[in-house]
């Protein structure tokens, strides 16, 4: 089981199926959420600036398309130096689009371990924790 697991999607059904799911399958003691990118890297800056005593998510589920910042512009902040202390944690973009280019890009990105289909289901759940090593 995981400690902790941030949610980045803008829809608040999905969040809370997010926090549902992984619940039920007793994947992680904590889930947080953030409606954006942004919000996301601002949790991620209150830990490089110890702000607060935040922990470091262990796990990040992450939407595509999002107002105000996208996963895209999340992923291209989280890759640079500013973020090297925090941004080994893993990433699994999930989300609704079929475009293959968005998988094919997915994977120019180190911490993005998969891309998955919404909605999030415990068979998911499952298989990514062979390739978490929980």
């Amino acid at each position: 089981m995981l400690d902790l697991i941030l949610c980045v999607d803008d829809d608040p059904i999905t969040l809370m199926l997010c926090k549902k799911v992984i619940s039920k399958a007793s994947f992680s003691n904590t889930i947080i959420t953030a409606k954006n990118g942004e919000e996301a890297l601002e949790y991620f800056n209150s830990i490089i600036n110890k702000e607060a005593t935040k922990e470091l998510p262990q796990l990040i589920f992450l939407d595509l398309n999002m107002p105000i910042m996208d996963g895209w512009e999340f992923l291209d902040n989280f890759s640079t130096d500013k973020y090297a202390e925090v941004n080994s944690t893993k990433i699994v973009v999930l989300s609704s689009t079929i475009d293959p280019e968005d998988h094919e890009k997915s994977k120019k990105y180190p911490m993005v371990i998969d891309f998955l289909s919404k909605p999030i289901t415990t068979n998911m759940l499952t298989y990514l924790e062979s390739k978490i090593q929980l």
